[in-house]
């Protein structure tokens, strides 16, 4: 009968033939965690500041809204409440747009350096992990050659 070749053994000299190197898929994992802590960083800051304007513009339009709300002595002066609460809500809503606003430019500036410093950073690790690759690739080429 014939015997089958074994082919794990195959596959192990193989494999030990064109070594892996984990220090750069470790690199690589420790700059992607970096990039992510710091992307998380910074969606909760914004989160946070948008918090604080939300609760602001909140207790604001309820202030006005409880001063609104008092008994008035003449009928005119319901009217005078109602445009004077819709005046200041309509300021008070351009203000905290324009917060949103800045907290929003603030989160893509901040991102905007965050990935070019990234990619600057993964085109260096990658380009000297290929470097060692192609290397470690031509010393093993070598060596199966010269058995």
């Amino acid at each position: 009968m014939a015997k089958t070749q074994d082919m794990t053994a195959m596959f192990k000299d193989m494999m030990g033939a064109f070594p892996v190197d984990t220090a750069a898929m470790e690199d690589a994992f420790k700059s992607a965690t970096t990039l992510n802590e710091k992307l998380s960083g910074v969606a909760l800051e914004a989160a946070e500041k948008s918090t604080e304007v939300s609760n602001k513009w909140t207790k604001e339009t309820l202030a006005k809204l409880a001063d609104m709300s008092k008994a008035k002595s003449e009928p005119a002066d319901y009217a005078k409440a109602m445009t004077e609460f819709a005046s200041s809500t309509a300021e008070v809503a351009a203000e905290n747009m324009a917060a949103f606003a800045e907290i929003a430019k603030k989160v893509q500036m901040e991102t905007v350096e965050l990935m070019m410093a990234a990619g600057k950073d993964m085109s260096e690790e990658a380009q000297t992990a290929m470097k060692k690759a192609s290397t470690d690739a031509q010393a093993a080429v070598k060596k199966a050659t010269a058995k």
